[in-house]
């Protein structure tokens, strides 16, 4: 059994990340083929009796593909209510894909204020655990559109490191548009390698170039090491796929598919 699918089959409670690039096509419109294969897939993960909480990414490609002509502004006022039509698209898409297995979606749209809050965090987290206990699936997204800063820097995986440690998760699996991390660039470097089990976040930083963005997203490779650094920290590993692959999660479990993991500090996964 591979690395990723033995923590996988372990893991009763995942969060899994999707990204921006993951749930749109090439011009930005709701992809709802591939978010229907990752429902497919998670409805598969709850059926093993697991609990996923879902971090979401999305809601300003799907309110530029509603209202295409915003596309010219690029002040926050616009990116923010580009955001607030999104957001009603994108749970639209995942309460129509959940709705064919008779479950239920819930919303929740948090800040960095929230979790810095102690009271907040508290009320976060007993919803969570409520949502859970009755078998409705969490959809968190940043609120954008209270959120400057987010706007500005894009940190969904950050978010969903923050969300995995607050539900104490087993595994937290990041749906990006790369296959894992690599050596080198793949695109220019045709013996760059994946990288598929890291334990040592500092020294892959040492060795590889970090850089570029999604075009639809915010975030990159940095977020990622990022979020699997703070997740590390409470021995949470986390798992980079390609979510544009179909069953990505499945045949990451079964060994079919590669990704990169990245184990948390003490971790009983190693």
């Amino acid at each position: 059994m591979s690395a990723i699918g033995d923590v996988l089959k372990k893991s009763k409670k995942v969060v899994i990340k999707i990204g921006s690039n993951v749930l749109s096509d090439e011009n930005g419109y709701v992809n709802i083929d591939n978010i229907g294969n990752i429902v497919d897939q998670i409805m598969t993960l709850i059926e093993d009796n697991k609990k996923v909480i879902i971090v979401s990414s999305g809601a300003g490609a799907c309110g530029m593909a509603t209202i295409q002509k915003w596309a010219r502004h690029k002040d926050v006022n616009y990116k923010q209510a580009l955001c607030a039509i999104g957001q009603v698209e994108l749970m639209m898409a995942y309460k129509q894909c959940f709705e064919k297995y008779g479950v239920h979606v819930a919303q929740i749209l948090l800040t960095n204020e929230d979790f810095a809050d102690p009271d907040r965090t508290l009320h976060i987290r007993n919803t969570i655990y409520t949502l859970e206990d009755e078998n409705v699936v969490p959809i968190i997204n940043e609120n954008d559109t209270v959120a400057v800063d987010e706007i500005k820097i894009g940190d969904n995986d950050t978010l969903s490191a923050l969300v995995a440690t607050l539900w104490d998760a087993d595994a937290l699996v990041m749906l990006s548009n790369i296959e894992g991390i690599f050596t080198d660039d793949p695109g220019s470097n045709s013996e760059a390698t994946m990288i598929e089990e890291v334990f040592d976040t500092k020294e892959l930083r040492d060795n590889i170039e970090i850089k570029g963005t999604s075009s639809f997203g915010t975030g990159g490779i940095a977020t990622k090491i990022t979020a699997a650094d703070m997740v590390g920290e409470y021995s949470i590993p986390a798992i980079l796929l390609h979510g544009k692959k179909k069953d990505i999660i499945l045949k990451a479990m079964s060994g079919e598919e590669k990704g990169t993991i990245f184990y948390g500090k003490q971790a009983s996964f190693k």
